[in-house]
């Protein structure tokens, strides 16, 4: 763990701040941070995507930071990646539909085309939102601690279209 004498500041924000200040995807997590658990995602036998969960000390806890790192195994625009995020938002009854349609138009500006082998990192930010880099590079970020929440728990909450993987995620198999 850092300590920066004087600061004041929770260990967990100085690592945090190096996150960021590093760029998400290739490059080096806060030095205590740790993947707590991956998985693979598929969609009838083919594989989508690689999924890491990082967190401080490898311990997950949805009030605190923590990333999921997606790295993909095929070609996918970006309006695919988009439309089914805000799908499994709405399965999960995150939003109202004006609220979805907000959240639509700001990943439309985050989420790039990826090609296989891509990277994609989610930073979840308590009290904040989320920010997100494709290949190590800021591609944005969305003030909405809602959001946050519910963009999340495609892959965290306990209503997941994916438990296999949510278990994995959080190193329960």
């Amino acid at each position: 763990m850092i300590h920066i004498p004087g600061t004041g500041l929770a260990p967990w924000l100085i690592s945090l701040v190096i996150f960021l200040a590093a760029g998400a995807a290739g490059a080096v997590m806060p030095p205590d941070w740790r993947v707590q658990g991956q998985g693979e995602m598929r969609w009838f036998g083919l594989r989508l995507y690689e999924a890491s969960l990082w967190a401080p000390n490898g311990r997950w806890q949805a009030e605190l930071p923590y990333a999921l790192e997606l790295r993909y195994a095929r070609d996918i625009p970006s309006g695919r990646l988009v439309d089914a995020s805000i799908q499994e938002m709405q399965r999960l009854g995150a939003a109202d539909d004006e609220r979805l349609a907000r959240w639509k138009v700001a990943l439309e500006q985050v989420f790039p085309d990826v090609r296989s082998g891509d990277v994609i990192v989610g930073m979840h930010l308590p009290a904040r939102g989320a920010e997100f880099y494709h290949q190590g590079r800021l591609t944005g970020r969305i003030d909405d601690v809602d959001f946050a929440r519910a963009f999340f728990a495609i892959w965290l909450d306990e209503r997941t279209r994916e438990p296999g993987l949510r278990a994995r995620l959080l190193g329960r198999t």
